[in-house]
């Protein structure tokens, strides 16, 4: 069961251990049920977010409010034999100040995790599109966390903005999680994950760290993008690298990061699109 003290212990797991996996036997016997998976998984789902849209509404929410949330979002994907392996805080755990975090962005369900494992080592925001704050229910949430929204319609402009409002996050001690790429994907396109995360670290002179993510356990729908098919048999995996420091332009920063998501992927079984001759994908 949920509680404040649980959070405390997996965010205590992640700084000792520098990483966590699913202990067998924490899902529900009724998972068996044909269609009971979705349905539980989703219902609720639908009660942590209605919740957490309350406190915002009403409270506000802190950085424990929102870890809270977030591993109650972690529990939820246990409690129908979805198996969770996080890995790679080494260098995360030893550093002091903020970071820039650029990950590939399989689903949304990232976004639901990410926060309870970040936040056991600083304070952090998400760059997120613009369009999230619009969302009913999520809407409030994502305001009252007071995340950095762009548009994904003018480059030019997300550009100014990340930058702009990103080195005041960075220069107050936050981190930043980004996803660079211009939609979700289960297909890693290493030509679409652009160099925006670099840039705002270049420019804020903090290290990045490459973060690998695999979380086809919830695809992303056919008719509504953020309610697809479930498949607790996929592992979650999530592994987070070296920190890089930025130098010069940081094209080889942004190699490095790239070169990390891809092969970690490409190691569980994920898809890579290099668009290069002679580059195969998995």
């Amino acid at each position: 069961m949920y509680s404040p003290e649980n959070k405390n212990k997996f965010q205590h797991q992640l700084q000792s251990d520098f990483g966590y996996q699913t202990l067998a036997g924490r899902h529900l016997a009724a998972q068996y049920i044909p269609g009971f998976k979705a349905l539980s998984y989703y219902a609720r789902l639908g009660i942590i977010l209605l919740t957490a849209s309350t406190v915002a509404r009403t409270k506000g929410i802190d950085d424990d409010r929102w870890a809270d949330f977030s591993l109650q979002n972690i529990r939820n994907v246990e409690s129908i034999g979805g198996r969770l392996v996080i890995s790679g805080l080494e260098e995360v755990a030893r550093h002091r100040g903020a970071l820039v975090y650029i990950a590939n962005h399989m689903s949304l369900l990232e976004t639901f995790i990410l926060p309870c494992i970040t936040l056991a080592f600083n304070r952090v925001t998400f760059v997120i599109k613009q369009e999230l704050l619009q969302y009913p229910v999520i809407g409030h949430i994502m305001k009252a966390v007071d995340l950095i929204a762009v548009s994904r319609r003018s480059p030019r402009h997300d550009l100014k903005v990340v930058l702009t409002e990103g080195q005041k996050v960075l220069q107050q001690g936050k981190s930043i999680i980004i996803f660079p790429q211009a939609t979700r994907s289960v297909v890693f396109d290493v030509q679409a994950f652009n160099t925006l995360g670099v840039k705002l670290a270049a420019r804020a002179g903090v290290p990045v760290v490459p973060v690998a993510i695999k979380t086809d356990f919830q695809s992303n729908g056919k008719w509504f993008r953020d309610v697809g098919p479930i498949d607790p048999r996929k592992t979650l995996y999530l592994k987070f690298g070296p920190l890089i420091r930025i130098e010069g332009k940081g094209k080889d920063a942004h190699r490095q990061v790239v070169e990390f998501i891809a092969s970690n992927l490409l190691s569980w079984g994920g898809q890579v699109k290099y668009n290069r001759p002679g580059q195969a994908s998995g």
